[in-house]
């Protein structure tokens, strides 16, 4: 068990018209080669209460982090994909990640994974590169054999 110890902020209302961010876990996250500050949000319709999907921000400045892990990561239910809904999730947590003194962001995604390269371009992200991921992380772990980066 680690010894850090973190002050997680309060996030504060993040929603738009239809809709929030509703945090269901705060942790330091170990199960990887560093141990990240985790917010953990479940995304949600603000008229039917229905969840969409989730956002985790992670904090920290670590090779692996910004290399392979990135600082926001993101699922749509696969029957609510296609709305936007991870790219107005992102925007919502941008301003928590500048709280922390997150500046640039990082986000990393499959390059088969259409979907989220086109709600990062969607949201102004910079492409960086792609990456080969080396077998000791845990994204190679995961199955991921490369990594987009994006920069926002």
């Amino acid at each position: 068990m680690s010894n850090i110890v973190f002050n997680f902020l309060d996030p504060g209302d993040l929603a738009d018209n239809e809709l929030s961010l509703h945090v269901h876990l705060t942790e330091l996250d170990d199960s990887g080669d560093e141990i990240l500050p985790t917010y953990r949000f479940w995304m949600l319709d603000n008229h039917l209460k229905t969840r969409l999907g989730f956002i985790n921000l992670r904090i920290g400045y670590g090779a692996n982090l910004i290399l392979y892990r990135g600082h926001i990561g993101y699922g749509v239910e696969a029957e609510h994909q296609g709305h936007g809904y991870a790219a107005r999730a992102c925007r919502l947590i941008l301003p928590l990640a500048r709280r922390h003194g997150i500046d640039p962001v990082w986000i990393t995604c499959n390059p088969d994974n259409i979907a989220s390269r086109k709600t990062l371009e969607r949201l102004g992200a910079e492409y960086v590169e792609t990456l080969v991921v080396p077998e000791d992380t845990e994204a190679y772990w995961a199955g991921a054999r490369n990594k987009c980066r994006y920069r926002l």
